[in-house]
């Protein structure tokens, strides 16, 4: 499953992937781990020092590198820089299995609480005043698209603040997304503009309160959210011990908040896995984005990667997409 974390600035949606991020690697799940938001934190919070967390390989440092891995032999995509965020595979693309031993699995992934953790890396000095941070997102887009999960694996992705995600499709790439909501007003606004723009394109969207303090903050949550508010996640001594770099173990929670890791899991698993969906999608925003600059910026007509007889369906790619995939 491939699950998303997002939220307004300080709603703790990094700290609540992480204790997830946690819970499935305890429970001997694979998981990778991805900081695509534009605070690196979740290495930390996954337990790292500042040091190494910074000494992680980013992705978007790579992306050349990522691209010519995934394109592949593909006939439709001429070379590595046709490549932009939303190409789709296609036969003779490699396709990607959670963890495994291909060069961006194994050269960009770190360990971390028992999880593979890849970051997209911060801005650079060269970034600063030419470039917005979807220059560094997209290279996760392009690693969802081509990534075959299967049952009990875990993609996690700690996205970016608010509604940034819809700057790209990259909101339509997962199987759930959690909005970390904090019982205000500002809280639950980001709810509204987020079901608000996702309106047609069938995303499954959960809520889980945040700094819920007691009945009241639930209440407030339920008011605003209804049906969508999964669960709740009090104020935790454990998770502060945590940020300020203390010792921390999941037994450490409170048992509410254990449960509460569990009905997220529980909520990840009911989902029925719709790859049909997924690879329209891809299209979709592939063509969207043909249409809008990538044809013009690369000067090619990238219309002509899509290719209308493949699917990223398990039972199916790994023949579809030939030896390179494997």
């Amino acid at each position: 499953m491939k699950v998303a974390f997002v939220g307004k600035g300080g709603s703790g949606k990094t700290t609540l992937s992480s204790l997830f991020i946690r819970h499935l690697a305890a429970a001997g799940a694979p998981v990778v781990a991805v900081d695509a938001d534009i605070n690196q934190h979740l290495g930390v919070a996954l337990g790292l020092s500042e040091q190494s967390a910074a000494a992680i390989p980013a992705m978007g440092a790579h992306l050349a590198v990522i691209k010519e891995y995934l394109r592949g032999e593909n006939p439709r995509i001429r070379s590595a820089a046709a490549m932009v965020k939303t190409t789709p595979p296609g036969l003779g693309s490699r396709l990607l299995r959670l963890g495994g031993d291909d060069p961006i699995h194994s050269r960009l992934t770190v360990p971390a609480a028992g999880a593979r953790l890849m970051v997209t890396g911060p801005f650079s000095d060269e970034d600063l005043g030419v470039a917005c941070y979807h220059s560094k997102t997209g290279v996760v887009e392009l690693y969802l698209n081509h990534l075959v999960d299967g049952p009990g694996e875990y993609a996690v992705v700690d996205c970016t603040a608010g509604a940034e995600s819809f700057a790209s499709g990259m909101f339509t790439r997962f199987d759930l997304t959690f909005l970390v909501a904090e019982p205000t007003r500002k809280g639950v606004a980001v709810y509204r503009q987020w079901t608000e723009y996702a309106a047609d394109y069938d995303v499954a969207l959960k809520v889980i309160g945040n700094k819920v303090h007691g009945a009241e903050d639930a209440a407030f949550l339920r008011e605003h959210v209804g049906a969508d508010l999964l669960c709740c996640v009090g104020q935790s001594g454990a998770v502060r011990a945590m940020e300020q770099g203390r010792p921390f173990d999941l037994d450490d929670l409170a048992e509410r908040d254990r449960a509460a890791l569990a009905t997220i899991r529980a909520a990840v698993d009911a989902r029925r896995k719709d790859w049909d969906k997924f690879t329209r999608q891809a299209v979709e925003f592939h063509l969207k984005n043909a249409r809008a600059w990538a044809s013009a910026a690369t000067g090619q007509d990238l219309a002509a990667q899509i290719d209308p007889d493949f699917t990223l369906d398990p039972t199916v790619a790994a023949t579809a997409a030939g030896p390179a995939a494997r």
